[in-house]
C-alpha cells in the first residue's frame, strides 16, 4: 500500500483510506473497471463507501493523470491504471475488456497538418477468442 501512497502523493492526490483502496483496486484488477464494478467489490469491505466518492475519486485520478478514462461505448466509462501507451478491444458477447498493444512507428495522419496531437486511443471491437464464431 505504501507504494501506492507514494505514487499518488508524487502526482498530487492526498492518499486516504478510500483513495489507495480504489486506486489498488484499478491497478491490480486489470478488468478496466466501471465505477459500478469498483463500488461492487470494494463496499463490502468499505461500508461508509458510496458511489459518489467513487466517482469523485476516479474523476481526480482522471485529471491528475494517475489513470485514464476509456470510453469505448457512450453509455459506459471504465478506468484503466495502465499509463503506457495501448489500445483496448472489447468483446461484443462477454464485454470483456483487454489491452493490445499497439506498435505505431511513422503515424501518418492526414489532415492535421501543424497540429500537436498529444493524445489518442485505439479502441477495437468484435469477438474475443473465447466468444468468437466458429
Amino acid at each position: 500500500m505504501e507504494k501506492y501512497s507514494n505514487f499518488l502523493l508524487s502526482n498530487g492526490v492526498k492518499p486516504s483510506v478510500q483513495r489507495l483502496r480504489i486506486y489498488e483496486f484499478i491497478h491490480t484488477n486489470r478488468i478496466h473497471p466501471t465505477i459500478e464494478m469498483i463500488y461492487s467489490n470494494l463496499s463490502h469491505e468499505m461500508p461508509t463507501l458510496s458511489k459518489t466518492t467513487v466517482y469523485n475519486t476516479l474523476k481526480l485520478f482522471v485529471s491528475k493523470g494517475v489513470a485514464k478514462a476509456i470510453n469505448i461505448e457512450d453509455t459506459e466509462i471504465r478506468y484503466d491504471a495502465d499509463l503506457s501507451t495501448h489500445g483496448h478491444f472489447k468483446c461484443k458477447s462477454c464485454g470483456g475488456l483487454f489491452d493490445v498493444m499497439l506498435k505505431i512507428d511513422n503515424l501518418v495522419i492526414e489532415g492535421l497538418d501543424n497540429f500537436k496531437i498529444e493524445e489518442y486511443q485505439v479502441n477495437l471491437k468484435g469477438y474475443c477468442n473465447v466468444c468468437k464464431p466458429n
